[in-house]
């Protein structure tokens, strides 16, 4: 994917990013669907990480508001617009915000839960998990393979470091090394933070939005210092807003190269004196607030955060079919476009991989309307067509937008 992506930016380095390379390879209106979705995926993304720093904050003050669902859709939502009012004063505060974020909220609290999880393997103390034969994945119910776009979706984003593919002295050698190693770096603290959680918290106990929090509890508490739970609830709640405030005004940035294309009427390609796309990031936000109703609407707090998690992926997953396509065409029809970067081995290769991508993504696609198993959902009929209805109205809404503001020769 990161390959890929890296000979896609360093060929096309305009702004707009997938975007650009959608649109070459087969035209605007693909293109334009191709950015709404990856703008609209974020959409839907918001608020489960906003749900999950709502439940982190009220370990705070009051742990049992981490399950109650009017809470946090209260918290969800005034985060939301407060965040979205910042970002109309520019990138310039956003930017600093998740710089100091990420590092004290994002890396810290991944190291310790791994060390942590060491540390209490090595003591010998009792273990939440069964036996390692049951650590291995149970296929032989469908509703466990549904967890697979989750998954898949967990890994998408090294794609975001190809922009800057053209700045190392030598690309061609030098990036593919840098994501191999940045692969066994996220996927080792993706894994060890992972297993430290379920060996302290109980399956019947293990919570989606709240699992993390849960897990430094239980290990501070046996350790006499509670106290630390809070300051620990801290650095995420930093490192996860500082993610948010990036976001929201990061994807808006290629649907307003697309507006200025005339894909969306021309009031979407309006910024104010601090260079904010804010039409864009009030009408973000209005769908971000009907969105954020479903915690309200589903039985459960941990099968809404699933079901959005769930559509997220999948439109997530559907861009990625748009950018390993584009690729491959691009290598026929635009040939002579080359960057920085190219992945070697000819277009074989290109097939290879861009293949492989496109073949996961669509089998992780249709994995993801198999309701979980893990994760309880009395009304299946109505998970099922959220999850129809909102791909279909994301899919076709862009669709006639750009047709209806299509150019006439």
């Amino acid at each position: 994917m990161a390959l890929v992506a890296a000979e896609l930016a360093t060929a096309y380095p305009e702004t707009g990013g997938i975007y650009i390379w959608v649109r070459e390879a087969f035209g605007r209106r693909a293109g334009f669907i191709t950015i709404w979705l990856q703008w609209i995926y974020n959409v839907v993304w918001y608020p489960t990480i906003l749900a999950f720093i709502a439940a982190t904050f009220a370990y705070l003050f009051a742990p049992q508001l981490a399950n109650h669902k009017f809470y946090l859709l209260a918290t969800i939502i005034s985060l939301f617009w407060l965040f979205t009012l910042l970002n109309c004063f520019g990138m310039k505060i956003s930017s600093l915000v998740s710089i100091i974020g990420a590092s004290i909220g994002t890396l810290l609290p991944m190291i310790g839960i791994t060390i942590l999880g060491i540390v209490w393997l090595l003591q010998g103390r009792p273990l939440a998990i069964e036996a390692p034969i049951s650590w291995t994945p149970d296929f032989s119910s469908l509703g466990n393979l549904s967890l697979f776009s989750a998954v898949l979706f967990g890994l998408l984003g090294m794609e975001m470091s190809a922009v800057h593919a053209e700045e190392v002295k030598n690309p061609q050698r030098d990036y593919p090394r840098a994501l191999l190693y940045s692969t066994i770096l996220i996927f080792s603290t993706l894994v060890l933070g992972s297993l430290a959680i379920v060996i302290v918290v109980p399956n019947s106990m293990l919570s989606v939005v709240s699992g993390l929090i849960d897990a430094y509890a239980i290990f501070f508490n046996s350790y006499h210092m509670p106290w630390m739970t809070s300051l620990t609830a801290a650095f995420i709640i930093l490192g996860g807003l500082s993610g948010v405030s990036a976001w929201i005004i990061g994807p808006t940035k290629g649907l307003l190269v697309a507006a200025r294309d005339g894909c969306i009427p021309h009031a979407f390609a309006q910024v104010n004196q601090y260079g904010a796309p804010v039409a864009i990031l009030i009408t973000q936000g209005i769908i971000f607030t009907l969105l954020s109703s479903v915690f309200v609407l589903f039985d459960s707090i941990n099968a809404a955060y699933w079901i959005l998690s769930d559509l997220c992926a999948q439109m997530a997953l559907l861009v990625y079919v748009f950018m390993f396509s584009a690729a491959i065409r691009l290598r026929y029809s635009r040939p002579e476009q080359s960057g920085a970067y190219k992945i070697p081995g000819g277009n074989v290769i290109m097939w290879l991989i861009a293949g492989l991508g496109i073949g996961c993504c669509s089998i992780a696609i249709m994995i993801g309307f198999i309701p979980p198993t893990q994760i309880p959902i009395k009304n299946k009929w109505f998970f099922e067509l959220f999850l129809i209805g909102g791909l279909l109205l994301f899919v076709l809404l862009p669709w006639f937008l750009a047709k209806k503001n299509e150019p006439v020769y």
